[in-house]
């Protein structure tokens, strides 16, 4: 008999494994817990910080999703450690899926702080607050499955976690800076960089060269860093499927 999860009937009972996963551990819903109140937070401090004739949804968004975002890829990386340490239970696909709606949450959950903040701004808000709404909550929550997928990636290619976390900070920020050094490079941010698509995303003014661009930092720093890291797991000898200490120890002190 097939154990529910390893074939392709049990692929949603492997997603839910994946969610149950996400939150299963009191590290994973401490990240999770933090990262919602950086959220809120924010979303509280720049209502307070904004001139009213500024403080629109988007002047939100765009702080609040960002903020956010720095944490949402640790929580991809400690599921994919999940991989490295069950490759034979644990399956990529589902896990993936899992993760990716974990941090859609995460992005609503920012949209609403974002929301309630203005609603309740004591002082006002600017003419055509709510401008692009749509808009920028769809962007909110692709902002996040970015950030998580990036974690996941980074997660299957690197053993440690404390490594893998601050790669999700300095490779994709260092990318940023780099391409920012020279006027002749600048236009490629918004074509090789996270934090591009989340400043285009999130301004409201999106069009369709936006949304390509974000499916080209999509193609690279999710799905491609995944089947890199996808790859070279598969590789691993047999002996190797439970990974050094190092790799665990996080998760397992805390």
């Amino acid at each position: 008999m097939k154990r529910a999860g390893t074939d392709g009937s049990g692929f949603g009972a492997a997603t839910l494994d994946g969610v149950r996963r996400g939150v299963g551990t009191a590290p994973r819903r401490w990240l999770i817990a933090v990262t919602l109140l950086v959220g809120v937070l924010a979303a509280m401090g720049l209502t307070a910080a904004v001139p009213p004739d500024e403080l629109t949804f988007a002047a939100l968004a765009e702080p609040v999703q960002a903020l956010m975002s720095v944490a949402v890829p640790f929580l991809g990386t400690l599921l994919a450690h999940d991989l490295r340490r069950q490759p034979g239970t644990v399956r990529l696909g589902p896990t993936v899926l899992a993760a990716t709606l974990l941090a859609a949450a995460v992005g609503l959950i920012g949209v609403v702080a974002c929301a309630a903040a203005l609603t309740l701004a004591p002082d006002g808000v600017a003419p055509g607050a709510w401008r692009h709404a749509g808009t920028i909550v769809a962007g909110s929550v692709l902002v996040q499955v970015v950030a998580q997928l990036v974690g996941i990636g980074l997660g299957l290619l690197l053993g440690s976690f404390v490594v893998a976390a601050l790669a999700s900070i300095v490779l994709p920020l260092g990318l940023y800076g780099l391409l920012g050094a020279a006027d002749s490079l600048r236009p490629a941010r918004a074509w090789l960089t996270p934090y591009a698509t989340l400043q285009n995303l999130l301004s409201g003014e999106t069009d369709a060269v936006h949304w390509a661009q974000w499916v080209v930092v999509l193609l690279i720093w999710g799905f491609g860093l995944i089947a890199v890291g996808a790859a070279r797991l598969r590789r691993r000898p047999a002996t190797a499927a439970v990974p050094a200490p190092s790799s665990v120890s996080w998760e397992s002190r805390h």
